[in-house]
């Protein structure tokens, strides 16, 4: 079974803007005619269906959150990237496109990534147009700064609260679009299936998460905006609802599933304190610009108070393995040089698994009101989370799952290979490879909501015209007495075991199997596991209350189901990729310093895996990645 891209011929600075030219397009009054369902309301999906409304399209827009503006957008701190060259040091469209390519060692679409480079630059206009208060210079000119894997300045920022100043731009867009008609909002409301008729996205399930009701929608194409799956592991820095459901159910109607154990590990997070945590708290990259990440060359000083520990007895170990990068180094170099020090001995903090990010000398150099001008709100919730003060004492920090690169396949229309299915943002996979490079997830939400979909989008639905599904199609009855048999069958088991004592089971075992490392024993030990867990959570979970009106429980019930099937394809893909890249790391593939060591000749593809039942093994279709443009090379950051 072969996959086509659908990447247009042409030089690779030429493709988008002749793919533009070539795209079907849709006169306004027959846009009119056109329903359009977005599941999903943070970066991509709002600003996809502000886009779309604003095109004069009728668009269904759904989100479980109360309100859009609670999507998890909002928890981006750092910045969004964009080949600006503001600063005049060296950067442009094709730099940005090889970072990200190199950042994700060689293993994303070139063509994509370099269309992502390309409408960076104009993410930043709709946004200053929009009115986001991006940080300004004292002249009044936007401010950049760095962030790992780039040797310049190109992140644009809003302090420590980019994702929040971003999503309320993209939320004012929706909302203009909401007033005028185009857009209906369904907050509360999740989605629980995909519809398929006769071959094609036409329709879904949801559920009401206030009164209980499960219903159908129907348009002539379904957009999926709802993120990644880094809850998988129960603690990571999402927001407690971020889940898999919406792409699992969309695998599960025949969306290939791409690149899953392509996942990504933080550097930068507020340390485990215990086991009671539900969820890890994020500590924005941008503060490895001024601060600088040690630990005790010594075992034996790690106890003891910082700034009791001289200079020459500190191990800055970024620097001194990376030094043309240094503290900036990529985040999956960064998290495994964090487990390396820790795994030595030589972590900090309970239990040892902590290193220090220290700016005593960011503080020294430039005094402690520009660095609270920075960072100040990052620095206060560090404060409240672990009652330190970050400006006396260097800040606790160890690596913890925080985004996921892969996703469900999708072509260069952003289609995936169900007709009339369109993903966007994290929820794909196209972009960022192995390993994504930060600032770049609120770059690519926003290009695929703003820029990519509403110049792709006509191409699908010029074809669909005076196409109109029947209401009464019997795969739309089929589907919701599917969902509903699901929900009452988790209501009656009736166990004795909770639904986060699952998850947690779950997350534990891949984060010590699939989590920062893996091997093949690791990986075949949960994939013996993980079948035997969700035969018993299918057998002893208990939810309380009934289906009917408010129960939090059974939404969790229903999402970890997913998580528990969704995990075994994981450790599938992780298995099957005997190789290291990126945030994809195989212990028995790695150099002799302990770098990813990949095998261009036997895994330079995309890993598009097919759903072929409950129980039946899925079959891996190949996307090879041909590179023109970039030569394939040993990444390298020292």
């Amino acid at each position: 079974m072969a996959l086509d891209s659908n990447i247009p011929s042409g030089p690779v600075e030429k493709k988008w803007e002749t793919h533009k030219f070539e795209s079907k397009l849709i006169n306004p009054a027959n846009k009119r005619k056109y329903d359009i369902i977005i599941v999903g309301s943070g970066l991509a999906g709002g600003a996809a269906a502000a886009s779309l409304g604003e095109l004069g399209y009728k668009v269904k827009c759904f989100c479980y959150q109360d309100s859009p503006r609670r999507a998890h957008s909002i928890a981006a701190q750092g910045g969004i990237n964009a080949a600006k060259n503001y600063q005049n040091d060296g950067d442009s469209v094709f730099r940005l496109f090889y970072d990200t390519v190199k950042g994700g060692d060689f293993r994303a679409r070139e063509a994509n990534v370099y269309r992502l480079a390309e409408v960076s630059a104009n993410i930043i206009d709709q946004c200053v147009a929009q009115g986001v208060p991006l940080a300004r210079e004292y002249g009044g000119l936007l401010a950049n700064r760095s962030f790992g894997g780039a040797q310049v300045s190109r992140t644009f920022y809003a302090r420590g609260q980019t994702g929040q100043q971003l999503l309320l731009g993209a939320y004012s867009a929706l909302n203009r679009q909401i007033a005028a008609g185009t857009v209906e909002m369904f907050p509360r409301t999740e989605m629980l299936d995909l519809i398929i008729v006769d071959g094609h996205a036409k329709g879904i399930v949801v559920r009401d998460m206030i009164t209980g009701k499960i219903s159908t929608h129907i348009a002539d194409c379904v957009v999926l905006g709802t993120g990644g799956y880094g809850n998988v592991f129960y603690l990571s820095t999402n927001a407690k609802g971020c889940n898999v459901t919406a792409t699992w159910r969309a695998h599960k109607k025949g969306a290939f599933f791409a690149n899953p154990c392509y996942t990504q590990i933080h550097p930068t997070c507020i340390p485990v304190a215990g086991d009671y945590q539900s969820k890890l708290t994020l500590m924005s990259e941008s503060l490895r610009n001024d601060g600088r990440v040690w630990v005790p060359k010594r075992k034996e000083d790690c106890g003891k108070v910082p700034k009791e520990i001289p200079e020459d007895a500190r191990d800055y170990y970024l620097e001194r393995k990376y030094p043309s990068y240094g503290n900036l180094a990529p985040r999956d170099i960064s998290s495994r040089s964090a487990k390396e020090v820790c795994d030595d001995g030589r972590g900090v903090g309970p239990g040892g698994l902590g290193v220090y990010l220290d700016f005593a000398d960011a503080i020294k150099r430039l005094g402690k009101h520009v660095i609270e001008e920075r960072y100040g709100n990052l620095f206060e919730m560090y404060h409240n989370i672990t009652g330190e003060d970050a400006y006396e004492r260097p800040m606790r920090i160890y690596p913890a799952v925080h985004y996921t690169m892969g996703g469900l396949w999708v072509d260069y229309n952003l289609m995936s290979n169900v007709p009339g299915l369109h993903v966007l943002g994290e929820a794909n996979f196209s972009d960022h490879g192995a390993n994504r490079l930060g600032a770049s997830a609120l770059m690519q939400g926003l290009a695929d909501g703003y820029f990519v979909l509403p110049n792709t989008l006509g191409t699908y639905m010029a074809s669909q015209f005076g196409k109109k599904v029947d209401a009464n199609a019997p795969a739309f009855k089929e589907a919701v007495d599917s969902v509903k048999a699901r929900v009452q069958k988790l209501i009656s088991i009736k166990g004795t075991r909770s639904v986060d004592s699952f998850h947690r089971e779950l997350g534990k075992l891949l984060w010590d199997k699939c989590g920062m490392a893996r091997d093949k024993k690791g990986l075949e030990e949960a994939l013996r596991k993980i079948p035997k867990l969700r035969e018993e959570f299918w057998s002893n979970l208990k939810i309380l209350g009934t289906a009917d009106g408010i129960n939090m429980e059974l939404e969790r019930a229903g999402r970890v189901a997913d998580f528990l099937e969704f995990g075994e394809l994981m450790c599938l893909d992780a298995l099957n990729r005997n190789e290291s890249c990126g945030g994809h790391f195989r212990t028995e593939y790695q150099t002799p310093e302990g770098e990813a060591l990949r095998d261009d000749e036997h895994y330079d593809y995309v890993a598009a895996w097919k759903y072929e039942g409950d129980s039946v093994p899925p079959t891996l279709v190949k996307e090879p990645l041909v590179y023109e443009e970039v030569k394939l090379a040993t990444r390298s950051y020292k």
